[in-house]
């Protein structure tokens, strides 16, 4: 069993950055591929951004290309999402995701083999 916590998440203005992290334990997810989603008030969850195992792949939603960096540390066990420019509509529950077996690429959010609680984030205008 793999445990994820993020945190990170707070309070922002329009236009401003936050760092979001998500530390795993329970097993490494060096050989996992992670990914961020998150799920707006009244709406579904989404895909956010993906990174492969070794780092290699990346790949963002079309909203987030540009704003948002995904980025992982496997000797720390943890994965970053770094957010720029954020934006009302950014608000969310982020959560972080761990893939244990490759199946799509990128991850979807009903190919996750763990989850993370979620970090609230909320843009203000």
């Amino acid at each position: 069993q793999v445990q994820l916590v993020e945190s990170g998440g707070g309070l922002v203005q329009a236009g401003g950055s936050l760092r979001l992290s998500c530390v795993a334990s329970g097993r490494t997810i060096s050989t996992y591929a992670m990914g961020w989603f998150r799920q707006a008030p009244g709406k579904e969850r989404e895909y956010a951004a993906a990174i492969n195992r070794n780092g290699g792949n990346i790949i963002y939603a079309d909203s987030m290309k540009g704003r948002f960096t995904i980025s992982r540390d496997n000797a720390k066990n943890t994965v970053y999402l770094q957010m720029n420019s954020l934006k009302p509509e950014d608000t969310a529950v982020y959560y972080c995701a761990a893939q244990l077996r490759p199946t799509t690429w990128p991850p979807n959010v009903d190919g996750m083999d763990y989850w993370g609680k979620g970090t609230l984030v909320t843009v203000s205008s």
